[in-house]
């Protein structure tokens, strides 16, 4: 279910990488959880993310919830087609949902994330 060219945080954030640079959103689990979207609020280009650094809010119909940065890295994009349509991240997770482009600052951080293996077994316990 979950695309095996992602790694995934325990905060239920995803990151595609590509090359030295990376995609970055939320699960399908954290949008089912989040119910109906309303809002993104998105970071200005050229911000500096550190490990784990919250980079957004995300807002729904539930709950306002934080988003984080699964990795170190610069802005080079946000996905501003939020803005006027943030239930992108509700229809398509994984694809035009997405929130950020980051410049990956350091690689060996993605070590820390799992797979979508690890991520499902993850998922498992908290569904139990």
């Amino acid at each position: 279910m979950y695309p095996d060219d992602f790694y995934y945080s325990q905060d239920h954030e995803w990151i595609k990488v590509e090359g030295e640079k990376a995609l970055v959103g939320i699960t399908d689990f954290a949008q089912k959880q989040l119910g109906d979207v309303v809002y993104v609020e998105l970071p200005k280009i050229g911000t500096q993310l550190e490990f784990h650094q919250p980079l957004g809010v995300i807002e729904s119909v539930k709950a306002v919830s934080d988003l984080y940065s699964p990795v170190s890295g610069e802005v080079l994009e946000a996905n501003e087609e939020l803005n006027n349509s943030p239930e992108l991240v509700n229809e398509d997770p994984h694809g035009k949902g997405w929130i950020i482009r980051l410049k990956v600052k350091d690689e060996s951080e993605l070590q820390k994330l799992m797979s979508a293996v690890e991520y499902e077994k993850f998922l498992e316990g908290i569904e139990d």
